[in-house]
C-alpha cells in the first residue's frame, strides 16, 4: 500500500505509528543507511535513537527548491495541494527540528553525487 493510501484509508497516526516501529527495528540493525521522510525525525524516539546512536545528516535545500519538489507530489501527502505560504510554514517548521542533526548538508546547487561524497567524507572523518 502507498503512504497516500495509508493516510487515505488509514490516517496519519496509523502511518506515524508503523512508520516509528519499522523505522525503530531498522536503526537497530547494524552498516545501514537509512533515508528518513520529512516527518521520521520529527518524532522524539526516532529523533533521539538516530542522534544517540547513529549519525544523522540533515540535506537542506532552499525552500525555492524544497517547494519546487514537493509541490503536488503524490508521494508526500501533507504537501499535496497545499498553498504555497502553508508549504513555506511547514518547511520552516520542520527545519527547526532537522537542524538538530549531527550534520548538515546544503545541497543548494550540488549534484547527488557531490551530497554523496559530502555524506561519505562525514562518516569517515568523524
Amino acid at each position: 500500500m502507498k503512504i497516500t493510501e495509508i493516510f487515505e484509508k488509514k490516517s496519519e497516526k496509523f502511518f506515524r505509528n508503523l512508520e516509528e516501529k519499522i523505522t525503530l527495528k531498522s536503526l537497530s540493525l547494524s552498516k545501514n543507511v537509512i533515508a528518513l521522510g520529512g516527518g521520521a525525525f520529527l518524532n522524539e524516539k526516532i529523533r533521539k535513537e538516530v542522534i544517540t546512536n547513529n549519525y544523522s545528516v540533515w540535506l537542506n535545500c532552499d525552500s525555492k527548491t524544497l517547494i519546487s519538489r514537493l509541490k503536488n507530489n503524490k508521494k508526500r501527502p501533507l504537501a499535496l495541494n497545499i498553498p504555497d505560504n502553508e508549504l513555506l510554514e511547514l518547511i520552516s517548521k520542520r527545519s527547526k527540528i532537522y537542524s538538530k542533526s549531527q550534520f548538515k548538508i546544503n545541497c543548494h546547487k550540488l549534484t547527488k553525487n557531490e551530497i554523496v561524497k559530502k555524506i561519505i567524507d562525514l562518516y569517515n572523518n568523524d
